[in-house]
């Protein structure tokens, strides 16, 4: 049985852990002997010694021509997202794109992928702190900011750092199976799948409200304030706003509506109380102004694709567990 070769692209400056996540997921892989196995090669613009960005030389002898012999290609994230890509890269990519080569961008890599317009028109994602630019400077490609990875045709592209082990494990299980997958994350004693998207770890900013003096106390009371009524009617009346003038001043300043503005406020402190407290999810419903743990649940499933016990247990760090080491029972 042949094996799967795949082709790593390494480049000054490159990420050591993202480089080396190929390799350790496809390389852990224990198909049946009837099955092929990876085969994981680098290369690089220019052979040679390449610094990591531990400072980690790496010696590599292959060049681009690597890609062409090899069936999948994976762009581990790209140092500096506003350095495009070399005409050479993007002509390999190309060729590799038009012989229908799974091609992987990891991370930033997507912003490669990107630059050789192999994601036109597809589904994409990468890391949520470059979400807007990534937007902005890919118009044509439908960003899809909340995933862990997405899966269009023969290109993948992956959120942020741990999410290129997610994806590699996506790969394996496409390719060889569920069971073959399943038996490499234990290997590797990470989840087969985690549930939820990288949603989950956007940080929320506060806005910056320069010269919307009653708009931007109106906004900070309403955080101080997420269990009250938080109507349209309410916010307006303490903007001193009619509801028309209001709408549309919020709408300028935060870029959204006021529900979904106050439902997005309502989701990040719960995530906050889940972290850091023992509070029970019907609790912290209440401190937040959903009301009821069932219509918490349902927010959360919808902006986080996640539960909040299940977000809980990945997020809280220790808190709401027992001496027993058990998690705390959510009521």
């Amino acid at each position: 049985m042949l094996p799967i070769r795949v082709a790593v692209l390494a480049f000054e400056g490159v990420s050591l852990f993202h480089l080396s996540v190929p390799g350790m997921v496809l390389g852990t892989v224990q198909s049946a002997p009837d099955e092929p196995r990876y085969e994981i090669n680098y290369c690089a613009e220019l052979p040679g010694m390449v610094s990591t960005d531990q400072g980690v030389g790496l010696a590599i002898s292959l060049g681009l021509e690597l890609m062409e012999a090899c069936d999948v290609i994976i762009i581990p994230a790209w140092g500096d997202q506003s350095l495009i890509a070399s005409p050479q890269l993007v002509e390999a990519l190309q060729l590799a794109n038009a012989q229908g080569k799974l091609i992987v961008g990891l991370c930033l890599g997507a912003f490669v992928l990107g630059d050789a317009g192999l994601l036109d028109g597809k589904e994409a994602t990468t890391h949520w702190a470059v979400r807007d630019e990534f937007a902005q400077r890919f118009p044509k490609v439908r960003f899809k900011p909340e995933v862990l990875y997405v899966s269009a045709d023969n290109i993948v592209t992956s959120a942020g750092t741990v999410a290129a082990i997610d994806c590699c494990l996506h790969l394996v299980r496409e390719r060889l199976g569920a069971d073959v997958a399943n038996r490499t994350a234990k290997m590797l004693v990470t989840p087969p799948h985690r549930p939820g998207g990288q949603a989950q770890y956007v940080e929320h900013p506060v806005p910056q409200l320069p010269g919307e003096t009653h708009l931007s106390d109106v906004l900070t009371w309403a955080r101080m304030n997420l269990s009250s009524d938080l109507s349209l009617d309410v916010l307006a009346g303490m903007a001193k706003m009619s509801r028309r003038t209001f709408t549309r001043r919020f709408k300028e300043t935060t870029g959204t509506t006021v529900s979904k503005w106050v439902t997005a406020e309502r989701v990040a402190r719960a995530q906050a109380l889940l972290e850091t407290t023992e509070l029970s999810i019907e609790c912290i419903a209440g401190e937040v102004g959903f009301g009821t743990s069932l219509s918490l649940r349902q927010h959360f499933g919808m902006h986080l694709g996640t539960s909040p016990s299940d977000y809980r247990k990945m997020f809280c760090l220790g808190v709401g567990r027992k001496a027993s080491g058990r998690p705390k029972a959510d009521t």
